[in-house]
Order: C-alpha cells, then sequence, then structure tokens
C-alpha cells in the first residue's frame, strides 16, 4: 500500500524450485538443503518509467523558470518529492518536502511523509511530531493515523499504536490492509484477543479479493502455499504482480517472524524490496524489519534467541 492512499499489490511467474542433492559413489555426505519460502513467485522488478522522468524534468523547469507564488512553489516541490519518492530517490524526496514545507508551513501532506522518513531512520520521537503536525492541520486525515500507528508500533508504544490502527481501522472496516495493521498492533498486547478479532474482522467484512487472503493466512485458515496461488490469479500485468509480491512478501515475513522462524522472515523482507515498489509501506518497512533484525543478531546472544514479533525488545 502507498503512504497515503492504500497497500501494495504483485504477481509473475511462478518459481517453486525444490532443492535436490547429488548422489555420489563415493560416502561423501550430501549437501544440505538451503531452506526457502514456499511457492516462491517473481517479478520483473519495476524500473523508472518515462512518464516519471518527464514529470521530474518538467517540474523542475517549472520551479527554475516560472514566477511562483509561495503556494505554488511548495505544491511543485511537493509533486515532484511524490515522483523522487516514486522512484527510489529518497533523500531527494525528503529535501523537496522540506522545502515544501518552508514554502507552506500548514501542508499536513507533507508532514506525513517527513514523518514516514524519520520512522524508516528510526527516529520515532521526530516523527510523531510531524505526524502530530499533520493531523493538527488535518485532523480526518486516515493515512496520518495509519503512518503514526506504525510508528508506535516500531516505537515500542503499543496501546497508542492501537489508538490511532483503531482509528484508522473505523474508517474503511472493510479494507483488508487496516485489519492487518490493527491486529499487528494488538497482538503487542494479547495475542489470543488480538486474533479474536481478526477472525471478527473477517467473517463480517472479508470476501473473494486476493487481498483478503492475506487476512485468511494470519488466521490460521490458509496457508503460504495457498497465498501464493491466490497472489497470481488475475493478475493483468507486472506492474500489478509486483506491487502485489511486494505486499505478500511482507506480509509472510511478518507472518514467519512471529513464529520465531528468522532465516524465512529474512528472506520474505528481501523478496518484499525486490520488486522495486518504493512507494508502498510494505517496502519501506520490509528495509527497516531486516534492520531491526541485525540488529538484534549483533547482540550477545542475538542469533540464538527467539524472534517474537509481539514480544520484541525495546530498540
Amino acid at each position: 500500500m502507498s503512504v497515503s492512499k492504500g497497500m501494495g499489490y504483485l504477481l509473475g511467474v511462478l518459481v517453486l524450485l525444490p532443492l535436490s542433492g547429488c548422489s555420489s559413489r563415493s560416502q561423501v555426505e550430501p549437501p544440505k538443503v538451503v531452506p526457502q519460502p514456499t511457492s516462491l513467485v517473481l517479478a520483473t522488478p519495476l524500473q523508472v518509467s518515462y512518464q516519471s522522468e518527464l514529470a521530474l524534468a518538467r517540474l523542475g523547469q517549472m520551479l527554475g523558470e516560472m514566477e511562483l507564488t509561495p503556494e505554488q512553489r511548495a505544491e511543485l516541490f511537493y509533486e515532484r518529492a511524490v515522483v523522487f519518492d516514486r522512484v527510489g530517490l529518497r533523500s531527494l524526496a525528503r529535501l523537496d518536502f522540506n522545502r515544501a514545507l518552508r514554502e507552506k508551513p500548514d501542508f499536513a501532506e507533507a508532514y506525513n511523509f517527513i514523518g514516514v522518513y524519520l520512522v524508516q531512520q528510526q527516529n520515532y520521537d521526530e516523527a510523531y511530531e510531524a505526524f502530530d503536525s499533520a493531523l493538527e492541520l488535518a485532523p480526518d486525515y486516515d493515512y496520518a493515523y495509519l503512518n503514526r500507528g506504525i510508528a508506535l508500533y516500531y516505537g515500542n508504544r503499543a496501546s497508542l499504536s492501537v489508538s490511532d490502527m483503531k482509528r484508522f481501522y473505523d474508517a474503511q472496516p472493510e479494507d483488508p490492509y487496516r485489519v492487518l495493521w490493527l491486529y499487528l498492533a494488538e497482538r503487542k498486547l494479547d495475542e489470543a484477543s488480538a486474533m479474536s478479532h481478526l477472525r471478527e474482522h473477517l467473517r463480517q467484512h472479508g470476501d473473494s479479493a486476493w487481498n483478503w487472503d492475506l487476512v485468511r493466512l494470519y488466521s490460521g485458515t490458509l496457508t503460504p502455499t495457498q497465498l501464493m496461488a491466490s497472489v497470481v490469479t488475475g493478475v493483468k500485468d507486472n506492474r500489478e504482480l509486483a506491487e502485489r509480491l511486494c505486499e505478500a512478501y511482507f506480509y509472510l515475513g511478518k507472518f514467519e517472524l512471529a513464529k520465531g522462524n528468522r532465516k524465512e522472515a529474512i528472506s520474505y523482507f528481501k523478496l518484499a524490496l525486490a520488486n522495486n515498489v518504493y512507494d508502498f509501506i510494505e517496502h519501506r518497512y520490509a528495509l527497516l524489519e531486516l534492520e531491526l533484525m541485525a540488529r538484534k543478531a549483533a547482540q550477545p546472544g542475538g542469533e540464538v534467541r527467539r524472534e517474537q514479533d509481539g514480544k520484541q525488545p525495546a530498540i
């Protein structure tokens, strides 16, 4: 899902690669099989489009050559920042979001993006301030509640995270991604209660759309293999496949991490990154998850400690 409007979707060529050891007439032990995530699906990684390159050129020309009011300059800086963000140029995007705020200090959407970047850098207190500013300016800005809820989730402020995720969920309870993020937040407080709520939300609002299968995975009524079969069903082009895969692999990573399957989780998070869907939150936080796991592994005893998603120590 994108930072401001939705969640990712993905698809591609189904690649299931079982590994087998070679037989030998000598008594050498066969090579060890390296565990792989179930039923890998791959898409061609997204590339920077001609339209995005043209948009960046035109916005740069307008900003350099036109007589503009401060509000017009703010809007153009913001639009260019969104394009930079979409193609993965996040330092340039953040620079333009800050320029937009200098021109228009009451720009709620720019505060929202700045907050997301601060979360990715694990600057949680500054991120909270950015999201607070966005919500003071636009109290009904749904995605600022989501993004602040995610910041609180990674900042180990579970109760406050649940409050924001509940607000985000209540605005559109038929959205499976809102169900998932509310569950992830609630699970840090009470795993049994979170699962009960997840299953009730699925019962009330679930339908045949593929992304509800993400919820079914967490509810225990769908296997990872079945999920990947669902991901590829009805895909129209490579972009849709890449977007679906980015989402599916991220939530599979969170699913495996909660079970303590650290190696499988790492593989899934890396696969979520592989499609270059830079503007989906699943891409952003797959990278953060890998950074957090690497930090834990570097701590004494980190490799052997169970990676319980709902019981992470404060970072």
